[in-house]
């Protein structure tokens, strides 16, 4: 049917962020989650520490960014987590922003719990859901690097994802990590997938089944189902441009023959 969504939420947006110093990234959350007043969550569960005070990572930047609403939302406790009480603290949340660390430990905490319910519904009604590095990487289908004896494992002992993104993995810290050949052994094992590389400092904007690309690096796209050219089977994007994860189209590319920006207009043109 015309207007369908087939990848990314229906109401709502997602960003997600590649690591590192992020600047405007938090702005443009803030700005998305409906301004400095808006009620933002920040859950710091994927981090090695486990968090019950008032500090969480991100807040400071968060604050800096003019946000001033904000709230702490944390446990490992997969009862906890389906409890009526603690979910219910999302109600009122028009932002939820996952920090950094190993993704696996957010999905043992969350997945299939009230919790995970009330995220859905904050999408539903229109919220914005993100995270950076780990954060990022949990809100895909399929969970690279989600085994608990470590990130170097590419399809480890735990995969599934929130799934916010339908058929998506997202890997981060992607160049600055060495880390571009690495999502291919995802998309070998799982051709139906899209897979999805972040940067460090960038971040895709998404909503619908669209994306923008924001940030000072590149996001490289991984489509096991074609080829693009001489360059192989990925490609990167830049600052700017869109893309339409149902259709595996860029929208309104914005070429520049030099560097990284070579490389994706021959790889794209090559397709």
């Amino acid at each position: 049917m015309p207007g369908q969504i087939h990848i990314g939420p229906q109401n709502g947006s997602l960003l997600l962020a590649g690591g590192g110093e992020l600047g405007e990234i938090y702005n443009k959350f803030v700005a998305l989650a409906g301004g400095s007043s808006a009620p933002i969550v920040l859950v710091p569960t994927a981090a090695e520490r486990d968090y019950s005070g008032l500090y969480a990572p991100d807040m400071e930047a968060f604050m800096q960014a003019g946000a001033h609403n904000l709230h702490l939302l944390h446990t490992r406790d997969r009862e906890v987590a389906d409890s009526e009480k603690f979910s219910s603290r999302l109600r009122d949340a028009q932002g939820v922003w996952f920090s950094g660390g190993r993704h696996w430990r957010v999905t043992d905490a969350y997945l299939n719990t009230r919790t995970h319910d009330a995220l859905i519904a904050l999408l539903d009604r229109g919220g914005v859901i993100g995270g950076s590095s780990a954060g990022a990487t949990l809100q895909g289908t399929f969970m690279i690097r989600g085994d608990t004896r470590g990130a170097e494992i590419i399809i480890g002992d735990h995969v599934k994802g929130f799934g916010f993104l339908r058929n998506v993995s997202i890997d981060q810290h992607h160049l600055v990590r060495n880390r571009h050949y690495d999502m291919l052994e995802v998309v070998e094992a799982h051709p139906e997938l899209l897979g999805i590389g972040i940067d460090e400092g960038t971040a895709i904007v998404v909503h619908g089944d669209e994306f923008k690309v924001l940030g000072r690096s590149y996001v490289a796209i991984y489509d096991n189902q074609r080829t693009f050219g001489r360059a192989g089977r990925f490609y990167f994007l830049r600052s700017g441009d869109r893309y339409n994860m149902h259709t595996r189209e860029i929208l309104e590319p914005e070429v520049n023959v030099r560097g990284f920006d070579r490389l994706r207009s021959e790889t794209w043109e090559g397709k």
